[in-house]
């Protein structure tokens, strides 16, 4: 049995290699390897059944020495140090290769959103507020959504923090509602962002994206609306989606060799990605144990759930079919797995620039609260599709001219725009 991954081991495993492959000082080496700021914190809360109950709460702040931090907020029962220290190390590089003045962060509860009801679920984001307002600002650190958490509760965040400084401060939270400070076409973003990625990756290989199929892990917002972006603006097929069924408390995968009506499911989804079963069987899929999806007989797989999904073992599991990988989660590849994907031939688009969309309109919505004006969705998502654009492109040229896979070349054009801005800055 393949032992757990540690999220933040891999990133540094992925951050020096390519450190040795752009030869940089060790002075350098550590100032990335590790974050500048790290902040861990009791949040006591009150719960509806009258207990008192302490969550512990996460804040890492990797670099920013490109702007103010910039990463979501994750309500997940997993979430531990060591995972919020590789995910706002892979925002700091997400930030950097879409070229946008931040820096990386992230942060999180231990805890899982749909134990908790709505006022306790405001509670925890005020209280999560309470703890740390000293460290956020909008030229300090903006947290974002994330994993269980939503536009409501980023809405609740800025309440608070607005209140607690005494001004209403709109931009020290992105992901916000529409209407209450937040930016159209944020929702999308990242989901659309990973529909962008692709596009580009196929024209690259010359594949035509109405005859190609595309398998999915994961049914939350990413997936969700990378699912719907292959099927409408792409034409391809998706034959497969999987979900956390929190009830059963075990992955499932909804299937159907035809392809799937990405509309109806979503119409059948919960606020936590999980689909109703009896609504798929109505429309005749299939319900598969939840690593089905990865098995599929597909051209492209879109893992868009959780870090360390795919490692050595599970990749044996993939179709000899499979052309293109396009990673909307965050570290949803191990290294291992990555050799052999690099062996196989197979063109990853990685993690950091694939689902770079979210942090884009995130940083769109900064700009826009800033100047108190705010854009049309098609003008929101018509920057964003340049933004992506021309990230692909950079990260593209640079794996041609120097002969590495996607991922590395991801890497070395961040890490070079990061440490570009530490010097700049007289930090080395």
């Amino acid at each position: 049995m393949t032992p757990p991954t540690n999220a933040f081991k891999m990133a540094q495993h992925q951050f020096d290699h390519v450190a040795e492959l752009l030869q940089l000082d060790e002075p350098i080496r550590e100032m990335l390897r590790w974050p500048t700021r790290e902040f861990k914190f009791q949040i006591p809360v009150k719960m509806d059944d009258g207990s008192q109950k302490v969550f512990f709460g996460y804040r890492v702040q990797h670099n920013d020495a490109r702007g103010p931090s910039k990463g979501g907020i994750r309500f997940h029962s997993s979430e531990t140090m060591d995972t919020v220290r590789a995910l706002s190390m892979w925002m700091t590089w997400k930030c950097a290769v879409a070229d946008l003045p931040l820096g990386g962060a992230k942060g999180g509860i231990a805890v899982d959103s749909a134990s908790l009801s709505r006022d306790e679920k405001e509670k925890l984001c005020r209280g999560w507020i309470k703890q740390l307002y000293r460290n956020l600002g909008p030229r300090l650190d903006v947290p974002a959504p994330d994993v269980g958490t939503t536009s409501q509760m980023m809405g609740w965040m800025m309440d608070e923090y607005s209140k607690t400084v005494g001004e209403y401060t709109p931009g020290v939270i992105t992901g916000k509602p529409v209407g209450g400070g937040g930016s159209r076409g944020r929702k999308e973003a990242t989901g659309y962002g990973v529909v962008y990625n692709l596009r580009e990756a196929l024209k690259h290989l010359k594949m035509d994206s109405s005859k190609v199929s595309v398998s999915i892990q994961g049914f939350g917002n990413v997936a969700q609306f990378a699912a719907q972006g292959s099927s409408q603006d792409l034409g391809a097929k998706v034959v497969a989606v999987s979900f956390w069924d929190n009830k059963e408390k075990a992955p499932i995968t909804v299937s159907n060799e035809k392809g799937l009506d990405i509309a109806y499911l979503q119409s059948a989804t919960d606020e936590y990605g999980a689909i109703a079963k009896d609504k798929a069987l109505e429309a005749g899929y299939k319900i598969e144990e939840g690593e089905a999806w990865l098995s599929k007989d597909v051209d492209i797989l879109i893992p868009a759930a959780l870090e360390g999904a795919i490692n050595a073992d599970s990749a044996k599991d993939i179709s000899e079919k499979v052309s293109v990988i396009a990673e909307g989660a965050n570290g949803p590849t191990t290294p291992d797995a990555d050799k052999l994907f690099n062996d196989r031939g197979i063109f990853v688009v990685p993690d950091f620039l694939c689902n770079a969309g979210g942090v884009t309109v995130s940083y769109f919505e900064s700009v826009q609260n800033d100047m108190n004006f705010y854009w049309s969705q098609a003008e929101v998502l018509e920057r964003l599709d340049a933004k992506i654009t021309q990230a692909f492109e950079r990260v593209l040229k640079m794996s041609l001219s120097e002969k590495v896979p996607m991922r590395d070349a991801a890497y070395m054009v961040a890490i070079s725009g990061v440490v570009e801005a530490m010097e700049m800055r007289g930090w080395l």
